[in-house]
């Protein structure tokens, strides 16, 4: 029997919000071996310039990102979907091992098998070095800020 990850397509508006939180909470953990279970196991990614196959791909990757993405924290913002897309606006704030503070915008676009896992996943994404003084996101997103829209800026 395939993997599943509900929620899985057809998404309705609530389903896609939850599938975004479901994303937000695992990248939040930092821990890509369980954030790789979330995508089919040939899972097809374009992240800024690299462009990765596979599970394992993605958790070197990901393991790669977070050595060099210290103290970690991300939201994301349901754009748009469709029967089985989602579109995603997200920022993440983190500093390098020069203690140099940078918030990273970015889109994503996601595309779902019948099951829930993700197939493929395209992200474009900009740095913009902060002082730490200006940071905003502060660990996993509180329950009760779920579903607030995160700023542009």
């Amino acid at each position: 029997m395939p993997e599943t990850r509900p929620p899985v397509p057809p998404f309705t508006a609530e389903t896609a919000a939850q599938k975004v939180q479901g994303a937000e909470d695992a990248w939040n953990t930092r821990d890509p071996q369980k954030v790789a279970l979330a995508y089919t196991p040939d899972s097809v990614w374009r992240n800024r310039d690299e462009f990765l196959t596979g599970r394992e791909a993605i958790v070197e990757f990901l393991t790669r990102k977070w050595e060099r993405e210290l103290d970690y924290a991300l939201r994301k913002s349901l754009w748009s979907f469709t029967d089985d897309r989602i579109a995603v606006r997200f920022q993440y704030e983190w500093h390098d091992a020069d203690d140099q503070w940078w918030r990273s915008f970015g889109n994503e676009l996601w595309e779902f098998t019948p099951e829930g896992l993700m197939a493929r996943r395209e992200a474009s994404i900009n740095d913009v070095p902060i002082a730490e003084a200006d940071r905003r996101i502060f660990g996993a997103r509180p329950v009760e800020d779920r579903g607030v829209e995160i700023d542009l800026r």
